[in-house]
Order: structure tokens, then C-alpha cells, then sequence
């Protein structure tokens, strides 16, 4: 189920399903809001935003009125969700998915919201997309990068490629700081040749393995994986947390698997990645490919779950192209 396009002049709301938008600082978020505004569209916000407690998010039922409350809105278009966290799994039980499928729209963020855009495609078929959070798009320092990608995954139905960005930074997305360091980038690394075309699922590993076993886990079966990881997840994690995935009956049928850049406090190297791809005897003969412009580091693209991609990585040429209606 492909939600409609974003079109100038609709109305974008924010809501926390995982940590507060008490977290980001006002001038991020006025930062964010403009930004949207200024290319037409209204932001709102949910009503249970910035309330917090001791584990600085909210209750379930408050995180899943203001999630219910956007998907009903029929000026709603699209969802972006504030910031990430831990917890956003703690809503899928009581998540009313027929009320989603009734109503399909936009729901964009990364990290936490892994688990609502999984399940969501799982229980509904709705495309989701792993993108920006809203705090995202407040940076002092804007990425064009980001921005574009975000557009291009959610103003037009079109094909489009995950090129690799410039450059690329590790700072804080929080620091409100205009010198941030960039590192040049040339392309995307290849761990294993091949091609291979399929479903794009994945997200941050560690908040789709908390799916393992459940409802609410989609199949693997003919996906292209696209997978990421933040800091806290060290080379050891990442290893035994990819092979649990590769453990799962439909993990036979995947076609190609897409990693995000890591952060450096990871302490992953391209020799270890290389390493434990070339270890894992369930991948021999499927495309791997690195360093993608997606996760916790800057600037990331904008990936619908559950669109098509078409993967080549052959004689040192990478290319990741995109049918998000198809």
C-alpha cells in the first residue's frame, strides 16, 4: 500500500512515540519547523509531545493517542516522528492497525521507529520510510543531502538512486554547532559482489531483532535488508546480532543486504565488517555493500519499507536504485 505524496501546502504532524520532544532544544525545533515551512508545508504537533518522566518519554496511552490522533486526522498527510529512543515497541500491541490501513499516510523516522514502521508494513502492507527524524531537520548546519533525498522519497513517486553523499559527519545531530567535521567520501564499499532485487526491509538492527519471534516481524523472504546501528552497538554486538537475523527460517530468501555507516565510537572497521560477512556461510553468494548513507551518522537518504530496490555491486561500481510504487 503506497501512501499519497506529499504536495505544498499539506500538513506534516509531529509526534514522540519513543523519547520526548522535550529533549530537542527550541531553537532546533523552530529550526525544523521553518524548514518545512518554507518549502509550503504546516507543521502541527501532537498533543502529548514534551510530556516526560522519569525515563524521558510518556505513557503508552498518551504515545498511542497522539499516533492514533495523526492517522485519523484527515488534514494529516504525514507523520515524522520527533526523535528516536528505546521504547516505541512498547505501543505495538495496542496500535489500532485496522484504523492505519483505513486511513494509509506518510510515517517517516529512523532508529526506535524501526519498530511502529515494521510492524506497520507487517500488519497493514502500508510503505513506510526510514528517514529523517523531525529534530533532524533542525541542524544548524542543513544537509542538502538530506533534504533532497527526503523530497525525492516523499513529494514523487518516480525511481531514484541512494547515491553516495560528499562528504559525510559524526557529531552530535544535537549539537547546535555550524563547524561540524566532515569526512570526504567516494563510494559505497563492497563487501561481496553480486546483484540481486527485492523487498526493502530492515532498519536498526537492534530494534528489528526485538521483533524476532513475534507478530509483528515482517519476512525476509526476497528482501533486500538494509540495516544500521548506533554507537552503543560495538563489532561483537553487530556480528552475533546479524547472525541471530540470519538464524530465521525466511533469512534464506534474502537478496542483498544494504549497511549503514557506522559511527567511529563504534570502534567497526571496514576489515572487521569484511570479516564477518565473509564468515556467515547463509550469505555466500548475495551482495553486500557498506558505508550507505543511512543510520546515525550525517546526512542520511530517505528508504521506503517495503518498496523495490535493485542492487549492483560488480568490478568496484555500486549502484542502489529505488521503485518505491512497485
Amino acid at each position: 500500500m503506497f501512501p499519497a505524496r506529499l504536495e505544498p501546502g499539506d500538513e506534516i504532524r509531529v509526534i514522540a512515540p519513543s523519547t520526548s520532544m522535550a529533549l530537542v532544544k527550541g531553537e532546533q525545533l523552530q529550526l525544523a519547523k521553518e524548514r518545512l515551512e518554507n518549502l509550503g508545508f504546516h507543521v502541527t504537533f501532537g498533543q502529548h509531545v514534551e510530556e516526560h518522566d522519569e525515563f524521558f518519554s510518556t505513557s503508552v496511552e498518551h504515545r498511542l493517542e497522539d499516533l492514533h490522533e495523526a492517522f485519523q486526522d484527515k488534514q494529516v498527510k504525514a507523520i515524522l516522528t520527533a526523535v528516536g529512543g528505546y521504547n516505541s515497541n512498547q505501543l505495538l500491541k495496542e496500535m489500532d492497525y485496522d484504523l492505519i490501513k483505513e486511513h494509509p499516510k506518510i510515517l517517516c523516522g529512523c532508529g526506535d521507529t524501526t519498530a511502529l514502521q515494521l510492524a506497520i508494513y507487517r500488519k497493514t502492507g502500508l510503505i513506510t520510510y526510514y528517514g529523517p527524524h523531525f529534530s533532524t531537520l533542525g541542524m544548524k548546519v542543513p544537509s542538502d543531502y538530506t533534504m533532497q533525498c527526503f523530497l525525492e522519497a516523499l513529494t514523487n513517486d518516480a525511481p531514484f538512486d541512494i547515491e553516495p553523499s560528499k562528504q559525510w559527519s559524526d557529531d552530535k545531530w544535537h549539537v547546535e554547532k555550524e563547524d561540524r567535521i566532515y569526512y570526504p567520501q567516494s563510494d559505497y564499499d563492497i563487501l561481496q559482489e553480486g546483484e540481486g532485487e527485492g523487498t526493502l526491509v530492515g532498519g536498526n538492527l537492534s530494534t528489528l531483532n526485538l521483533l524476532q519471534g513475534t507478530e509483528f516481524m515482517p519476512s525476509l523472504k526476497d528482501a533486500v535488508l538494509f540495516l544500521e546501528d548506533d554507537e552503543e552497538c560495538h563489532p561483537f554486538a553487530f556480528d552475533r546480532q546479524l547472525q541471530s537475523l540470519l538464524h530465521l527460517p525466511d533469512a534464506e530468501g534474502i537478496k542483498a543486504i544494504i549497511i549503514g555507516r557506522f559511527q567511529k565510537n563504534s570502534n567497526m572497521t571496514l576489515e572487521a565488517l569484511k570479516k564477518m560477512i565473509l564468515s556467515k556461510k547463509e550469505l555466500n553468494g548475495v551482495p553486500v555493500i557498506a558505508n550507505v548513507n543511512f543510520g546515525h551518522t550525517d546526512p542520511i537518504a530517505t528508504i521506503p519499507i517495503g518498496g523495490r530496490a535493485s542492487i549492483h555491486a560488480e568490478n568496484g561500481e555500486v549502484s542502489i536504485s529505488v521503485y518505491p510504487n512497485s
